[in-house]
C-alpha cells in the first residue's frame, strides 16, 4: 500500500486555516522591482563578474545586520536589518520588499530611504535601480539569466504550454513591477476586499500603462508587461472569475484553486528542482504526488504563491495588476489601493460601480488597455471615466483614514500624478514615448534619468 492511500489528505479547515486571522491590524506593504541598468546604454547589467549584480548582493550582505539569502549555494538575496528584504527577478530585476507599515505616510518614508541605500550602494558598480515596468533596451535574446534553481523549472513549465506559455519567459526577465499588500482581518473581511480590489484592477491598469518599447524601440503597445501576462498560462493570471461574483467567499476561491494544477514543489531547502505532474490539486489530495506523499500545509502554501492573478491570494491580498512606475511617483501605487481597499463605504460604491462588469469584459479590456491604455473601453464603457471615478473614491477613503487617524495629510498628494493623468488623458506610456521621439539617441541616458532611485 502506497503512503499516499494511508496518509490523510488536507481538510477543507486545514485548507481555509492559512486564510484565517486573529490580528486586526491593517497594514500596507511594497514591492519595488526596479531594472539594474547601463546609466548610458540602457543595458541590462549581468549576474556575474567583478561589478555584477552578485557582486552587488555580496556587498550588501556585508553590511552590519544583513543576512545573505542563498539557493542551491548562489546569493540570490539579502535580508536587510530594517526588517526589508531584497532579492532578484529572473532577469536580474532587483527587489526590494519592505516591512509592512500602518499607514501609505510611513510605508513611503521608510521606502524611500531604502531604496536610496539601495542605489548609493549600486554607485559604485556603475549602474543605476530603475523601477518602473520593463528593461527598455535589452531584448529578450540577450537576456541573462539569473542563477536560480526556480529559473529553469518555470522556463520549463511555460515551454509546456505552447502557445499559452510564449509570453512566461519575457515576462519572467525583462519586466518589472511595483506591487502593493494588503491585511484582512477576517474570512469575510478578505472576501469583501478581494472581490473589490479585482473589479478595479482592470480600469486601474489603464490609470498606469508604462511599458511601451522593446529592445529600445516603440513596440505598438502601452504596456508590453500586460500583453506577456496574458500569454503566461492565462489558467493562472489576470483576473480570476470567482472573485466577481457577488456572492465570493474563500470557499469559492478555495474550490477554485484546488482545480489548477501546481507547478512545482519545494524541498526542504527552500528550493524547487522538479516540475510537478500537471493534475489538478485537489487531485494530489487524492492520489497524492509521484514519490506516494500527499501535499501538507506547505505545499498548500507554495501552490498558492504559483497563482499570478492580479490579486494574488495568500497571508495578504497582494496587487498585482498594474505596471511600475518611475522613483518620483511610485507612492501614488500605494496610496491609490489604500484609498479603496481600506474603509468600507468606499468598496461598497468601488464595488457597486463595477459589480456587472463580466470575467469575459475584463479580459477583452485588459487586451484594449494594454494597446491603448486610458482610450480603452471595458464593456461598452469609456475606461476613463471609470478610472477617474475610482481615484475619486481613493481619495474620499484616504480623507476618512486621515480623519480617523489612521493616515498622514501627505498621502493626499500622492494620488497628484493620477490626476495628471486623468486631466490630460496622458500616461507614463506615452511620456516615455515623446522621450524617446524627441531623441532616439539619446533616449537610454534620458529614460534611466527619468525613471531612476537617486543615489544619496
Amino acid at each position: 500500500m502506497s503512503v499516499a492511500s494511508t496518509s490523510p489528505a488536507l481538510s477543507p479547515a486545514e485548507l481555509r486555516s492559512v486564510f484565517e486571522r486573529e490580528s486586526h491590524d491593517e497594514l500596507v506593504g511594497i514591492e519595488v522591482e526596479s531594472a539594474a541598468l547601463d546609466p548610458q546604454s540602457g543595458e541590462s547589467i549581468p549576474y556575474g563578474g567583478e561589478r555584477g549584480i552578485g557582486a552587488y548582493l555580496e556587498h550588501l550582505a556585508s553590511g552590519p545586520g544583513a543576512r545573505p539569502v542563498h539557493d542551491q549555494g548562489t546569493l540570490v538575496g539579502v535580508r536587510l536589518p530594517d526588517g526589508g528584504n531584497v532579492s532578484l527577478e529572473h532577469g536580474g530585476a532587483v527587489e526590494y520588499s519592505s516591512a509592512p507599515y500602518p499607514c501609505v505616510a510611513d510605508l513611503m518614508e521608510a521606502t524611500g530611504t531604502a531604496l536610496e541605500q539601495l542605489a548609493a550602494a549600486a554607485s559604485p558598480f556603475g549602474f543605476a535601480l530603475v523601477p518602473g515596468a520593463q528593461y527598455p533596451c535589452t531584448s529578450f535574446e540577450d537576456v541573462q539569466w539569473v542563477p536560480n534553481s526556480r529559473t529553469r523549472i518555470m522556463r520549463d513549465h511555460f515551454a509546456s504550454l505552447g502557445e499559452d506559455g510564449q509570453g512566461g519567459p519575457r515576462m519572467m526577465s525583462i519586466i518589472t513591477s511595483t506591487q502593493v499588500s494588503f491585511d484582512f482581518t477576517s474570512l469575510t473581511d478578505l472576501a469583501d476586499k478581494l472581490r473589490v480590489q479585482a473589479a478595479a484592477s482592470t480600469p486601474a491598469a489603464a490609470l498606469f500603462v508604462n511599458a511601451p518599447l522593446e529592445a529600445g524601440r516603440p513596440c505598438g503597445w502601452l504596456s508590453r508587461r500586460m500583453r506577456y501576462w496574458a500569454q503566461a498560462d492565462p489558467a493562472r493570471t489576470r483576473v480570476i472569475p470567482v472573485t466577481l461574483r457577488d456572492d465570493f467567499s474563500v470557499d469559492l476561491f478555495i474550490d477554485w484553486a484546488l482545480g489548477l494544477p501546481m507547478i512545482h514543489r519545494g524541498r526542504p531547502d527552500g528550493s524547487r528542482e522538479r516540475l510537478v505532474r500537471p493534475v489538478p490539486f485537489g487531485t494530489l489530495l487524492t492520489d497524492g504526488f509521484d514519490d506516494g506523499t500527499r501535499p501538507g500545509l506547505q505545499d498548500w502554501h507554495d501552490h498558492l504563491s504559483q497563482i499570478f492573478a492580479d490579486v494574488r491570494l495568500r497571508d495578504t491580498l497582494e496587487l498585482r495588476a498594474v505596471d511600475g512606475w518611475p522613483y518620483p511617483a511610485l507612492a501614488a501605487v500605494p496610496a491609490f489601493w489604500s484609498g479603496l481597499t481600506y474603509h468600507a463605504p468606499t468598496r461598497a460604491a468601488a464595488w457597486h460601480l463595477l459589480r456587472e462588469i463580466s470575467h469575459g469584459q475584463h479580459l477583452a479590456a485588459l487586451t484594449d488597455i494594454a494597446r491603448r491604455g486610458m482610450e480603452a473601453t471595458i464593456a461598452g464603457r469609456p475606461v476613463r471615466g471609470l478610472a477617474a471615478e475610482l481615484v475619486r473614491l481613493s481619495e474620499a477613503g484616504l480623507r476618512a483614514r486621515i480623519d480617523a487617524g489612521l493616515e498622514r495629510a501627505e498621502t493626499l498628494t500622492y494620488l497628484e500624478p493620477l490626476k495628471d493623468v486623468l486631466r490630460t488623458g496622458e500616461t507614463f506610456a506615452q511620456h516615455t514615448l515623446a522621450l524617446w521621439h524627441q531623441d532616439p539617441a539619446r533616449f537610454p541616458q534620458n529614460y534611466v534619468e527619468a525613471h531612476r532611485i537617486p543615489a544619496v
